[in-house]
């Protein structure tokens, strides 16, 4: 029985990630430090979207065009 359950617990744990990358349509107003959100805004190119990542307290917020080819992976800190 402890098997069977063992197997059942490692099948859960190895279903791959959801691909699904959500856009937000403004950037928030609080975002934690170091955490990335992605908003789409018109102020980057076609085939862009904003990539922002919070900063520290004193610090500006940084503000970055990326393709969204790139947005799938997601990286340490990132909030997706």
């Amino acid at each position: 029985m402890r098997i069977v359950a063992l197997l059942i617990l490692a099948g859960a744990f190895a279903s791959p990630a959801s691909a699904e990358t959500t856009f937000l349509k403004r950037e928030p107003l609080v975002l934690p430090p170091y955490v990335s959100v992605l908003v789409h805004s018109k102020t980057c190119g076609a085939g862009m979207v904003m990539r922002v990542r919070g900063a520290v307290a004193g610090r500006e917020r940084q503000r970055t065009c990326v393709p969204t080819g790139k947005t799938a992976q997601a990286r340490s800190g990132d909030l997706l």
